[in-house]
């Protein structure tokens, strides 16, 4: 038997395979962009030294509970990188509170969490096996000590609290101001760590929930101001009341990005009616989406009240019961009928409570439609079904309508029947992107049969139809396969920017197209349907300009802090030319247009955290 005096060894066997499995997992599975050798010296560190901090707390215990506590940490720890692994192959992000309390979402994942599991995810969990088998007992190995030394155990603390503000010393060396930089999660993860980061997430969330309770309005002048002064854009413009009282038909378009149009697979389009539509649209080519957390949601939520997504969790679940200036309520009281088409569950994403608060009339959710095992794939029924049915329910809406079409076919894991496939399968080591071309080529067929059934039933000439991708479909966990299929050697931090492009069409029948090369992101949406339909918005508050206007905004600002100019892109600390993808010299115009776009952000989560058009007149 071991001696009584002896140092506990366990808890630092775990700390060390366990701080080992977290480097791994930082440095191997999640694309963490590292830039120099002092981010690559913080990202081995933080493992262990927050391993080592959680795991010693355990000599603080009575001996019978010690092991126990470790067990326990390794087990609950585990779980919680896991959880963060899944989650990131899918979004390219790292979880949140807000995002667990959205687990009521979690049903409807199905197919979609299972295609997210590798095989050797099992290894992850070989650090939990040697724990619980070096603390029986009869091992030997280790083992616990009955009594410890008070100044050994202070000793210890003092060790694991030093080594835990060296690294935090070292984060605010590479990254000054390093806490304030919420709204970029990546960086906080490779500087602070998973877990540190999730005490620091749970700090912010109590703030903003503080936010609304000691908010009075006084905020509103300065946003107000600003809102005026840089995104407001009154000027009439030959567009002007070009499609007024006509009916507008938005269509979601499922995780398309723009590097598929006018592109080929095997020597085939891939979009071929898209592509064509472009002769008879205005199409928006450097058109980018602003979502975040929400995906879906979120680019739902920028296009109806032109704000921003939050941070971290989604809109529609967070602040559902806020006071917004939304496109259907301003629509509404121009007397058009509202309405959304989608063929999922109704409280997915909290929709059937926030479309009520945004002024939606109608929502037609699946309840509406016949889905049978035939008919539906992936996350519900298929695209070429969804626009087949919704045809009856459209033809009856009392005109002038505005209505949003969410379609579901070309969603994650991109599954389809060999009986709908018109196009072979990408060959690449990413499953995800070999199978996206198929699911889009489906939704651009779809479309296709969607025109002729408006044509055939009378709904099209009187209508604007608008296409808009709502967020990126491929993650950057999949950057190594996009490259190839590119014909890039990587995707630099400058390819990741240009791929979050997303089709944008405004489709009028009769009018000319044009393909429109300025920048724009989906906060812009409301503004230009009010200014197409000739709906006055002097009092829209709103981040967003008319895309036909001449004084708009220079600058699309993404939510992770990064944005677009006309000549620059920004993101990671770093300014590209736009035109080449060099990097540029830092210059006092290029942080002054950063400071303002930052800026921009901050002022729509105040918005949002205090509720604050609770003390705006809105009808003014």
């Amino acid at each position: 038997m071991f001696k009584k005096q002896q140092i506990n060894q366990l808890f630092v066997i775990a700390s060390l395979l366990f701080g080992l499995k977290t480097y791994v997992i930082y440095r191997f599975l999640f694309n963490i962009n590292l830039e120099n050798s002092m981010q690559e010296m913080i990202l081995f560190i933080n493992p262990f030294v927050t391993a080592f901090f959680v795991f010693a707390l355990s000599v603080w215990l009575k001996s019978k509970n010690q092991v126990k506590y470790i067990k326990v940490v390794a087990v609950l720890g585990s779980v919680i990188l896991y959880l963060n692994l899944i989650f990131y192959r899918n979004f390219g992000d790292f979880l949140t509170i807000p995002i667990l309390f959205q687990g009521s979402n979690a049903k409807d994942l199905g197919s979609s969490v299972l295609n997210l599991i590798e095989w050797y995810d099992v290894l992850l969990f070989t650090d939990i096996a040697a724990i619980f088998y070096l603390a029986k007992p009869k091992v030997g190995a280790v083992h616990v000590i009955e009594k410890m030394r008070p100044k050994r155990k202070k000793l210890i603390l003092s060790l694991s609290i030093v080594f835990l503000l060296g690294n935090y010393v070292l984060a605010e060396i590479e990254r000054p101001q390093l806490l304030q930089r919420g709204f970029d999660r990546e960086y906080l993860v490779k500087n602070i760590g998973l877990f540190n980061f999730h005490l620091y997430d749970i700090v912010q969330q109590s703030k903003s929930k503080a936010q609304r309770v000691l908010a009075d309005g006084n905020e509103l002048s300065e946003i107000l101001t600003y809102i005026d002064e840089e995104t407001t854009d009154t000027s009439e413009t030959d567009m002007y009341g070009i499609a007024k009282d006509k009916n507008v038909i938005f269509v979601w378009l499922e995780s398309l990005q723009t590097f598929v149009i006018n592109n080929e697979l095997h020597g085939e389009e891939i979009t071929p009616f898209l592509n064509d539509l472009i002769d008879d649209s205005y199409y928006f080519e450097n058109f980018y989406h602003q979502t975040a957390q929400g995906k879906t949601s979120d680019s739902e939520f920028i296009a109806e009240t032109s704000l921003y997504p939050l941070p971290s969790g989604a809109v529609y679940f967070t602040h559902s019961e806020n006071t917004y200036q939304s496109l259907p309520d301003m629509l509404g009281e121009s007397g058009y009928n509202t309405s959304v088409f989608h063929a999922n569950s109704g409280s997915f994403w909290n929709r059937n409570v926030m479309y009520e608060n945004l002024g939606v009339d109608h929502f037609y959710d699946v309840a509406a439609y016949d889905v049978t095992d035939t008919n539906q794939v992936g996350w519900g029924l298929k695209d070429k079904d969804f626009f087949k049915q919704s045809m009856k329910y459209l033809t009856s809406l009392e005109e002038p309508y505005y209505t949003r079409m969410i379609t579901l076919t070309n969603h994650h894991p991109f599954t389809l029947g060999e009986e709908d496939a018109t196009l072979a399968p990408f060959d690449s080591n990413s499953k995800t992107l070999n199978y996206y071309f198929q699911t889009v080529r489906y939704l651009d067929e779809s479309l296709e049969l969607f025109f002729e059934e408006l044509k055939a039933s009378g709904e099209y000439e009187d209508s604007v139809i608008v296409l808009m991708g709502d967020h990126y479909g491929i993650s950057d966990f999949h950057d190594r396969s996009t490259a190839s299929y590119l014909g890039k050697d990587e995707i630099t931090p400058f390819d990741h920017i240009q791929l979050q492009r997303v089709p944008l069409y405004i489709h009028i029948p009769g009018e000319e197209g044009k393909v429109i090369s300025d920048i724009a992101g989906q906060v812009d949406i409301k503004p230009t349907l009010l200014h197409l339909l000739g709906i006055e918005g002097s009092n829209d508050i709103s981040f967003g300009t008319n895309l036909f206007g001449e004084n708009r905004k220079d600058f699309i600002a993404l939510r992770d802090g990064s944005f677009i100019a006309d000549d620059v892109i920004y993101t990671k600390d770093t300014f590209y030319d736009r035109s080449t993808g060099e990097i540029m010299e830092t210059t006092d115009d290029l942080l002054e247009l950063k400071e303002r776009a930052q800026h921009e952000l901050t002022y729509s989560d105040q918005l949002i955290y205090g509720d604050l058009l609770r003390f705006h007149d809105l009808n003014k």
